[in-house]
C-alpha cells in the first residue's frame, strides 16, 4: 500500500456499527474484523486512538422515552460507551495488541482515568488507546468527544467510520439521485446541514483545523487504506487545509 500518510489518528466508530446488521448489542464478527485492521495499523507504526459511541446499547432520550432527565440519560450513554471500549480492548489484547482504556468519568476498577499526557505517552509507546464516556459531560455527543480527543492528542486526522461511504448532498438511502462529495469544507457542511457530525463537533473541528475523512466501516480495510493515503470516502477540511492529496 505504500508509505504511511498519517502517523497519529483518531478513529471514531459508531456503536451501531459494532452491533452489526442489527445495530444492537455486540457483533463480535464485526468487532474482530475492525480490531484486526487496527492491529495491522499499530504493527505498521500508526499511533491509534479510538472513540466509540454507545448507540448499540443506549441512545439517550431516544431510547429513554419514559425519562425526562437528559443528564441522567446521557450518563447512561457514557456507561454504554464503556461496554464497547472494554469489548474492543478484549479483542485487541487477544490479537497481541497492547491496549489502554481511559474513561472521562473515573472507573478505576476497569479503566484508567483520562489524562492527556498519559494518553500521549501510551501512543508514543505503540499502545492503542480507547477513550470512553465521551467528554464526561452531558449534552455533548461522542462525535464531539472524538474531535476533542483528536485535538488534545494532536492527531493528524479523524477517521470517521460510519454506515455510509461518504458525505452526500442528500440521504443516499432515501434519494437515489444523491451526489457524493469527494471533498467538502466545514463551512459547507454546517451551511447545508449535512449529517457528517453534529454542529458542535463540526465547529470544533473547524476551529482547530482538524481534517476528517468519513468512510464506510462495512469494509474495515478502508481504515488501512486511509492511513496509507488512498482516496476513500469524503474528506472534510478547511479551504486550503491539510488533506491526503
Amino acid at each position: 500500500m505504500g508509505e504511511l500518510r498519517y502517523k497519529r489518528v483518531l478513529l471514531k466508530v459508531s456503536g451501531e456499527a459494532l452491533g452489526g446488521e442489527k445495530g444492537r448489542g455486540l457483533d463480535f464478527d464485526v468487532i474482530e474484523k475492525v480490531c484486526g485492521v487496527v492491529a495491522r495499523c499499530a504493527e505498521e507504526g500508526v499511533q491509534v486512538g479510538i472513540v466509540v459511541g454507545g448507540g448499540n446499547f443506549w441512545r439517550g432520550l431516544k431510547d429513554g422515552k419514559g425519562m425526562h432527565e437528559r443528564v441522567r440519560a446521557d450518563h447512561m450513554g457514557m456507561l454504554a460507551t464503556t461496554i464497547n471500549c472494554l469489548a474492543l480492548a478484549d479483542v485487541l489484547e487477544r490479537m497481541g495488541v497492547d491496549v489502554r482504556v481511559q474513561t472521562a468519568i473515573e472507573m478505576r476498577a476497569m479503566a484508567e482515568p483520562y489524562v492527556r499526557s498519559r494518553a500521549i505517552r501510551h501512543l508514543e509507546k505503540g499502545r492503542v488507546v480507547i477513550f470512553g464516556c465521551g467528554t464526561g459531560s452531558p449534552f455533548f455527543s461522542t462525535d464531539t468527544a472524538a474531535v476533542l480527543r483528536a485535538a488534545e492528542i494532536d492527531a493528524d486526522i479523524i477517521l470517521l467510520a460510519k454506515n455510509v461511504d461518504g458525505v452526500y448532498n442528500a440521504d443516499p438511502l432515501k434519494d437515489p439521485d444523491a451526489v457524493k462529495y469527494d471533498s467538502i469544507t466545514y463551512d459547507d457542511v454546517l451551511a447545508r446541514h449535512l449529517g457528517v457530525m453534529d454542529s458542535t463537533a463540526t465547529s470544533l473541528c473547524m476551529d482547530n483545523n482538524i481534517p476528517i475523512i468519513l468512510f464506510a466501516l462495512k469494509d474495515p480495510e478502508n481504515i488501512l487504506r486511509v492511513v496509507h493515503g488512498e482516496k476513500i470516502g469524503t474528506i472534510v477540511k478547511d479551504i486550503g487545509g491539510k488533506d491526503h492529496d
